[in-house]
């Protein structure tokens, strides 16, 4: 009797480990044909839909037109999410670039110098996005040239800063003495300049994009008359006026090159996009608070010079500039030319 009982036990236990090799197998093939029939996008998808915040700044008027596109379209489908943050002056964006409470930021050509100087090389620049928006204009007053500008008062703003320093370039290499043989009479805003042109009976100013557009539809009978592109070209055909440029931590773009790729190539589609419909860019500028009047953004934009140079193309470019503005004031580079690692280019 005992062992008929444990023989039955035996077969028993026989049993129950066969079933649980059953299933234990049942399990595991059940797993393996559900991965096998994963389609290859699942098994990718968490190396290819990594995201990158990306915290980027710029100030009101045309060094941040460019950038409208790619706020746009800073969403979940998307591989770099984009922070945009408005700033109404450069020194609201400086400290916190720093600080590395930003990564991107659009700036003066001659301040990313600066900050590269004072940082020991910890910002970069990326690209330049703005070549020259300056352009000379008259009221009831006779110029078709930098000579005829000899004598005249210029209503201008920018004083200490990068438009002083690029008439002060252009009317000497004409020839012109800019203490002696002119009056500048610098404002602290372009909006000033409008409202001194509106009230005299003649006027002479320098004024940048957009706001040669508002003093047109303003003031009766004004005219664009010298393009300073162009009289800059004149003077040195190899290089142009920068007026803004995109800079980068060095610390970010080191730890986030995929971050920084992404950015290069969605700023600029943004770019292109601007250029090719103005009027639809402009209703962008306005909704992200870059410039708050859409029929005057719409005119501007095609004389704001919108540009998208990067890698090595920009370094010459660049460098050509800086050299006119450290030859004038040394301090505005901050002390001293960038050296060659200013320039970011991917590895």
């Amino acid at each position: 009797m005992k062992r008929l009982i444990a023989l039955f036990l035996t077969a028993f236990m026989l049993v129950l480990a066969l079933a649980a090799c059953t299933t234990e197998t049942n399990e595991s093939s059940v797993a393996e044909s559900s991965a096998a029939s994963l389609p290859e996008s699942v098994a990718e998808q968490s190396e290819n839909d990594i995201q990158y915040g990306v915290r980027i700044a710029g100030m009101k008027g045309p060094t941040s037109i460019g950038l409208v596109g790619l706020l746009e379209e800073s969403d979940a489908n998307h591989k770099n999410v984009y922070e945009f943050t408005l700033a109404g002056a450069a020194d609201e964006i400086t400290p916190k670039l720093i600080k590395g409470e930003l990564d991107i930021a659009a700036v003066p050509a001659n301040l990313a110098s600066v900050l590269y100087n004072n940082t020991s090389g910890k910002i970069k620049l990326l690209a330049v996005n703005n070549l020259g928006v300056l352009y000379i204009v008259a009221k009831n007053a006779t110029v078709s040239s930098v000579e005829d500008l000899r004598g005249k008062t210029i209503l201008a703003t920018g004083k200490g800063t990068t438009p002083e320093y690029t008439l002060r370039h252009i009317l000497k290499e004409n020839g012109i003495d800019p203490d002696t043989d002119v009056t500048l009479d610098f404002k602290s805003e372009a909006t000033e300049v409008v409202a001194a042109m509106a009230q005299a009976e003649s006027a002479v100013a320098m004024l940048p994009q957009p706001y040669v557009t508002v003093a047109s539809n303003k003031i009766e009978g004004l005219q664009t008359v010298l393009d300073l592109n162009e009289e800059w070209a004149k003077i040195d055909p190899e290089s142009a006026i920068v007026t803004g440029v995109i800079v980068v931590r060095d610390e970010f773009a080191k730890e986030n090159p995929e971050a920084v790729k992404v950015f290069l190539e969605d700023y600029k589609k943004s770019i292109e996009a601007v250029n090719a419909d103005a009027a639809a860019a402009a209703k962008l500028v306005v909704k992200h608070g870059i410039f708050e009047n859409e029929a005057v953004i719409a005119k501007a934009i095609p004389y704001c010079n919108l540009k998208y140079i990067a890698g090595g193309d920009m370094k010459g470019t660049v460098n050509a500039y800086l050299t006119v503005l450290y030859n004038q004031n040394p301090k505005s580079v901050g002390g001293k030319l960038p050296e060659d690692d200013f320039y970011y280019t991917a590895e």
